[in-house]
């Protein structure tokens, strides 16, 4: 009789440490006959391996409990350019169970570089702090500008287009900063650059774009921002329904954001367990 196949078994899906260590099995891509020895002949049978995981089971009964993530940033900026790549795998790992949105906290005076020699030193800074291959141009310094709206007022009005996701405003930064575009003082250069990186009409996103509600929107998210004592962008704002809030103002790193992440989804999901258990807290 040919030995039967062993089971598929489980590997690590998360922290280790004080936190249980969640098990997720591993995918199978196909199942393969076994020939089990039955009286004179033999008959091939199906071995079936469901896939069950238990963390998404989990999550999948605390939806209700609500965990965000704001990442307040200008279009302009280049350290909000080199958090992309964590904002991105925050995404990628946490989809399923954070709620994730942009907002525009404008840059003023005293955030932005008072000479272009000045802008250089600060992205030849930003760029080896990020092991990058290349610096960012200057070439779109304006001393005159006390903040840099055309394109920030792009990037918020292609949302009001359908565009949900972070093309348009990464479009605009990446033509600002690595090609040097003048889309940083002329909102029809800027629009004419989200368009085509959203697919959309651009006479249509310029005029969504010059809408006064669009540039109130972006004062009040900047103001918001401000309410938050903070100095530096992007500020990633952590918050949760039980109460729980984390503010990272400058650190783009993704280390200590995922393991901030990891910490108050723990316990939210300590919090609908306790609930599903004992209900609401007594009246008094």
């Amino acid at each position: 009789m040919p030995a039967l196949p062993v089971a598929a078994g489980f590997k690590p899906a998360g922290r280790t440490g004080r936190r249980p260590v969640f098990l997720e099995p591993v995918q199978l891509k196909s199942m393969r006959p076994v020939s089990v020895a039955i009286g004179r002949g033999h008959r091939p049978s199906l071995r079936r391996h469901t896939k069950v995981s238990l963390r998404g089971a989990i999550f999948r009964e605390i939806r209700k409990v609500r965990i965000s993530i704001t990442n307040y940033l200008d279009v302009m900026s280049s350290w909000c350019f080199w958090s992309q790549p964590t904002w991105a795998e925050l995404k990628r790992r946490y989809a399923d169970r954070v709620e994730f949105d942009w907002k525009i906290a404008l840059m003023d005076g005293v955030g932005l570089p008072k000479s272009r020699a000045q802008e250089e030193w600060y992205y030849r800074r930003s760029g080896l702090m990020n092991r990058s291959p290349f610096m960012l141009r200057s070439d779109s310094y304006e001393p005159v500008l006390p903040e840099y709206l055309a394109p920030n007022l792009v990037a918020e009005a292609a949302r009001d287009l359908g565009i949900k996701d972070d093309s348009v405003r990464l479009a605009l930064s990446n033509s600002i900063l690595r090609e040097g575009s003048k889309a940083i003082r002329d909102v029809d250069v800027a629009a004419e650059i989200g368009a085509r990186a959203g697919g959309l009409e651009k006479g249509k996103l310029l005029e969504q774009a010059k809408l006064p509600e669009i540039e109130k929107r972006i004062r009040q998210s900047t103001a918001d921002w401000e309410d938050l004592k903070v100095t530096q962008r992007p500020t990633f704002l952590i918050d949760t329904e039980i109460g729980d809030r984390a503010i990272f103002s400058g650190v783009i790193r993704l280390e200590p954001i995922a393991a901030t992440l990891d910490s108050m989804i723990d316990d939210a999901a300590a919090y609908a367990a306790h609930a599903a258990h004992f209900g609401a807290p007594p009246a008094q």
